[in-house]
C-alpha cells in the first residue's frame, strides 16, 4: 500500500528549494559538532598502545601526558593522544 500525501499551493520548485534548505541546515550543524577536539578515555590510549590502563594513569600522574577530569573520568586530548602514540614507539625502538 503507498502513502500519497497531497500538498495544496506550493509548487513542485518551492517544495524542493525548502527541503534543500533545511538538508544545508542540517548537514551545516553536523559539522559544526563534528569540529569539537576529540577526547580519548584512558582505555583508549591503553588499547592503542599495548599497554595497561594503570600504565597510562602512571604517565598522567608523571606528567608524560596531560589529561582532563569531567567528574571522575579522565580524557586526553587528541594532540596529547598523538603525541603519547609517538612516545610509546620510540620507547619500543630503544630497548
Amino acid at each position: 500500500m503507498e502513502n500519497v500525501t497531497q500538498i495544496h499551493g506550493i509548487t513542485k520548485e518551492d517544495l524542493l528549494n525548502d527541503f534543500s534548505r533545511l538538508i544545508d541546515e542540517k548537514l551545516s550543524k553536523l559539522q559544526a559538532s563534528n569540529n569539537r577536539p576529540r577526547k580519548h578515555s584512558v582505555k583508549e590510549l591503553a588499547q592503542h598502545c599495548g599497554v595497561s590502563e594503570l600504565t597510562v594513569r602512571n604517565w598522567i600522574n608523571v606528567g608524560k601526558i596531560k589529561a582532563e577530569r569531567l567528574g571522575r573520568r579522565i580524557f586526553i586530548s587528541e594532540e596529547e593522544f598523538q603525541k603519547a602514540l609517538s612516545e610509546v614507539k620510540s620507547l619500543k625502538y630503544k630497548r
